[in-house]
Formats: structure tokens, C-alpha cells, sequence
């Protein structure tokens, strides 16, 4: 099993405008499913608080949905907030699972993943995996970040490879180089028999607030350090004084706030009837 962070739901809702978007522009994108005359079956792969998954229930409003987790802080805030009959009459419920190892237990309509595939490693090598367990005219789509290589996750890479931390937080920055190009992913879908549509899209987030892209990152991409710097408060401290300096300098803020570009890929896969 990949390592596991420790994640804070709270901290991660905080910018959850931001993060739904991508969600809301991958969910236009997604075809009719091919449910006829029953409700439609769903799996969120990686649903995080659930906050994106009753989005799905907005869509189809009778469907039957299930969101996995590897997190059982996430999972929790997830049952809490929504598990149990919607307003249109259908259900959604959370099981723990990890994304590295699931495969579907029964023939699902949709498949749909919102930035969760960068923590899975190989995750393209599931695939066929996820395509087998779909329904004929079924769909899986899925978006990830694609912004590995700008400035808030280089200089985490960095500082984590450092004489100071390399001992102790050395590859914890650099946690997301199997993310592929939309062209690789288109490949590998279409070579499935699916009909591909893959794109990236990149969001001009402005964001407020003192440090709001150190804000940003604690709730995703920092995850990792702070998993481990755990219980060492002074440590813990230091990193996020260093790591702050770095990205006052790398994202000054403006009269408006602070930009912070984000790249995003897309994909929609539909498997033949």
C-alpha cells in the first residue's frame, strides 16, 4: 500500500470553491449514462468530505452513490454531511477503500474521480481495471492536477530535499511525477476502445488572506510533511517559516489578492455499447 497522509477536512474545505470548479467543469463533460429504466450506479473514487460527491446527485438525481476514501478523517466528514436518501430519491453512502487496489464489485454507469489519481501511483495501469467494471455506454472520468512542475510544489520539493530535512522529509515534495500529459492519457483510453475527450485547463485562482497559498497547500500537497513532522511542533514550525518565505517571494500579492495559477487535466472516457 502507498503511504497514507493524514488529512484535515476542515483545512481542506477552506478554499472548497476553488477546488469544487474543476468538478463542475468535468461533470458538464460527462454524457447521458446508460442507466434506461433504473437509477443509475456511481462510484466517486476518492471523495474526500463528500463535498463534490452530492454534486453528482444534483446531476442524477435518483442515482445510487457510492464514494471511496483511503481517509478516515475525510470519510467521516463525508458520512456526516451527507450519507443517506436525497432529495430526488436516491442514496449515497462511504466505504473505505484504497484507489490503488479497488476494483468494481458490480457493473457501474460512472466511474468519476476529482483530484484524487495523483496520490495513487501506476493509477493509469488500473484502467482496463475500471473500464471491465463499467456497464456498456458507461463512463469513467477523472481529473488531477497538473501543476507538479510550478513554483509552490518545486520549492517544496526543494526545501524538502535540503541537508536540514533530506533525513526526514527527503521525496515528500516530489510525491506526483507519474501524473501523465493529456496526450498519454488520451492514448491509453482510446487503446482501452473507449471514445476519449482529454484537455487541461489552467484556473487564475485569486486568493486572499495572509499566506494564502501556504493556506492553499496545507490542505493538499503539504499533507505529506506534516504527516510526518507530527508531534514535533518546533519542526513543524520551522518548515512552514521556510517554506512561507519562499512563497511570499515565488507569489507576491497584488491589490486584489494573490494569483495562483493552477493547471488542471481532464478526461472523459465512454466504453462502446
Amino acid at each position: 500500500m502507498h503511504s497514507v497522509p493524514t488529512w484535515d477536512p476542515q483545512q481542506y474545505l477552506r478554499h472548497s470553491g476553488h477546488r469544487a470548479r474543476p468538478f463542475l467543469d468535468l461533470l458538464g463533460r460527462i454524457p447521458e449514462l446508460p442507466h434506461a429504466d433504473r437509477p443509475p450506479r456511481i462510484a466517486d473514487l476518492g471523495c474526500g468530505p463528500g463535498n463534490v460527491t452530492v454534486l453528482l446527485a444534483d446531476r442524477w438525481p435518483d442515482a445510487r452513490i457510492t464514494g471511496f476514501d483511503l481517509s478516515p478523517e475525510m470519510l467521516a466528514r463525508a458520512e456526516a454531511e451527507y450519507a443517506g436518501t436525497t432529495a430526488g430519491g436516491g442514496w449515497i453512502d462511504f466505504r473505505l477503500a484504497d484507489a490503488a487496489h479497488w476494483t468494481p464489485d458490480e457493473p457501474y454507469d460512472l466511474i468519476v474521480s476529482n483530484a484524487a489519481l495523483q496520490w495513487v501511483p501506476n493509477h493509469p495501469e488500473s484502467f482496463a481495471a475500471w473500464i471491465d467494471g463499467l456497464a456498456p455506454g458507461g463512463t469513467f472520468a477523472f481529473q488531477v492536477p497538473g501543476n507538479f512542475t510550478s513554483p509552490s510544489h518545486a520549492l517544496l520539493g526543494e526545501l524538502c530535499d535540503t541537508p536540514q530535512w533530506r533525513a526526514r522529509l527527503a521525496g515528500q515534495g516530489r510525491r506526483f511525477v507519474h501524473i501523465l500529459d493529456p496526450a498519454d492519457y488520451l492514448l491509453r483510453l482510446a487503446d482501452l476502445g473507449c471514445e476519449t475527450d482529454t484537455w487541461e485547463t489552467t484556473y487564475l485562482q485569486l486568493l486572499t488572506g495572509e499566506d494564502p497559498v501556504l493556506d492553499w497547500v496545507k490542505g493538499t500537497a503539504l499533507r505529506p510533511v506534516l504527516t510526518v513532522l507530527d508531534g514535533d511542533e518546533e519542526a513543524t514550525d520551522e518548515f512552514l517559516s521556510q517554506y512561507r518565505d519562499l512563497l511570499r517571494k515565488a507569489y507576491p500579492p497584488g491589490p486584489h489578492g494573490t494569483v495562483f495559477p493552477f493547471r488542471r487535466i481532464f478526461a472523459v472516457a465512454r466504453k462502446p455499447r
